[in-house]
């Protein structure tokens, strides 16, 4: 076979690709062996004796499955973390969903239920703005120890 390097590395630039992406037919090397200008490679690349090969990529099918297992809760293990526990979940974001639950659970026993008068529910939420409430479970405990619900 014929040394096509210069066709190789003209085609390369008239293509605009590099000389590793260039794929020129073995069958038709003596018409390439022939082309010696730019304009003869043009024409080589329009009857198709001259193509780009398609670009190499990275397959993203195992991130997509890692993604979706990640969604499920999976690979979150101590194992897979990096970064500080505030780092993850910032020390702010933990107070807002903390005291969201505790604000709702509170006018839930407020209006719904009508578990706890207006002054009660004003010194839970106070108690709960100032973080001395926990969680919702300790706000429920809070409520029944102090014998405060309306029901009783």
């Amino acid at each position: 076979m014929a040394d096509l390097a210069k066709q190789k590395r003209i085609a390369a630039e008239v293509m605009k690709v590099g000389k590793g992406r260039v794929w020129i037919d073995p069958e038709a090397s003596e018409d390439v062996t022939g082309a010696i200008t730019r304009e003869d490679i043009r024409g080589l690349v329009e009857e198709g004796i001259i193509k780009k090969k398609q670009k190499k990529g990275v397959s993203r099918g195992r991130a997509r499955e890692r993604a979706i297992k990640k969604a499920q809760g999976r690979r979150k293990g101590q194992g897979s973390r990096k970064g500080a526990k505030g780092a993850r979940r910032g020390k702010k974001r933990l107070w807002m969903t903390k005291i969201r639950g505790l604000r709702r659970r509170l006018k839930e026993l407020r209006d719904i239920e009508h578990n706890i008068d207006r002054t009660t529910y004003r010194k839970l939420y106070n108690k709960a703005k100032a973080g001395e409430i926990r969680n919702i479970a300790h706000l429920n405990d809070l409520i029944k120890s102090s014998g405060v619900t309306k029901e009783e």
